[in-house]
């Protein structure tokens, strides 16, 4: 039977997964709501605010001065 091996690459380096790291400043009602969603969904608050701003990015018009 021939040995099979684990191969393990090198980590990939912060910042080179195509995520960033940022911190932003929000009411705390819209936290409140953020981590209710949360809640109710098994979703982490990290990734519903990555979905929210991914969507309102896709539908979002720069209106022309």
């Amino acid at each position: 039977m021939k040995e099979e091996r684990l191969i393990i690459s090198p980590k990939r380096a912060k910042g080179e997964d195509g995520f960033k790291t940022f911190s932003i400043r929000i009411k705390e009602d819209l936290l409140e709501r953020i981590n209710n969603i949360a809640a109710q969904t098994g979703y982490s608050r990290n990734e519903l605010i990555g979905k929210f701003l991914e969507y309102a990015v896709e539908r979002c018009i720069v209106a022309e001065k």
